[in-house]
């Protein structure tokens, strides 16, 4: 006569045996740890870039070793059941569930190779044009700048008088020079008479602005120099994305009915 198993018993057989043994990272006080653990944990690693070797392999076991023993002491301690435990496990549901519903929504809505280089054209059209390598000279006032522009036209060294009389310490320590920028990149009256200048030109007046009284020297000219679409490629993918999450979360807002 067969003796059919209690259910019980076929558990703890099943569980002693290779095969479920080969399933489990370890046993805690009898209750068995799975490998599953230990890939879900690998799994959100791998996916910031990391690579998971042996070594940190032993370390992931001995972490969800530990977590299973904090587990079963906080079980033991009845904190599952405290308000403030399940108040933390709504706010992580949610937490989890949203980033869930913008990873689909990215994975649906993928950055094409196509925006990207529209993208690219879009930035390289907008920033196209000439740059200038310029150095100033900036004083108090009129007669100072004047005064600097004879001298300079007498033979002074434009960089040795920006050093010692420029009131812009920046540019004044390195003999006024302003590096390559666009004409935007200043105030409006600068730009103006800087682009009037040609290579190694500088102005005959005085210009004035906001800040002063400026004596201008073009250095150089040059058509900007972009970089390439592969420099920038992901910058552009992440910048185009996000700003696809935002519409999209804006979409949602403006739909939901808020009473």
């Amino acid at each position: 006569m067969k003796v059919a198993l209690s259910t019980l018993a076929a558990a703890l057989l099943l569980a002693a045996s290779p095969w479920a043994a080969a399933q489990n990272v370890a046993i805690v006080n009898g209750k068995a740890v799975p490998k599953a653990r230990i890939e879900a944990l690998v799994k959100q690693i791998e996916a910031s870039g990391r690579t998971v070797d042996e070594g940190m392999r032993e370390q992931l076991r001995e972490e969800v070793i530990l977590r299973e023993i904090f587990m079963q002491e906080a079980n033991k301690r009845g904190i599952a059941a405290t308000p403030e435990y399940r108040e933390q496990m709504e706010l992580a549901r949610q937490t989890i569930l949203i980033r869930a519903l913008f990873a689909d929504f990215q994975k649906r809505n993928p950055v094409t190779d196509a925006e990207i280089q529209a993208e690219y054209d879009k930035f390289a059209a907008a920033n196209a044009g000439k740059e200038y390598r310029a150095r100033h000279i900036l004083v108090d006032t009129e007669k100072q700048a004047k005064d600097i522009i004879a001298a300079i036209k007498g033979g002074a060294s434009f960089e040795d008088i920006a050093r010692k009389q420029s009131k812009d310490p920046g540019s004044g320590a390195n003999g006024g020079d302003l590096d390559w920028a666009v004409a935007s990149s200043y105030v409006t009256e600068f730009s103006e008479a800087m682009v009037k200048l040609d290579k190694g030109q500088m102005t005959d007046a005085p210009v004035q602005s906001q800040f002063g009284w400026h004596v201008i020297r073009v250095d150089d000219i040059r058509q900007v120099q972009l970089p390439a679409l592969a420099d920038i490629r992901q910058q552009i993918q992440q910048q185009m994305a996000q700003q696809r999450m935002n519409e999209y979360q804006m979409q949602l807002r403006e739909k939901a009915r808020v009473e």
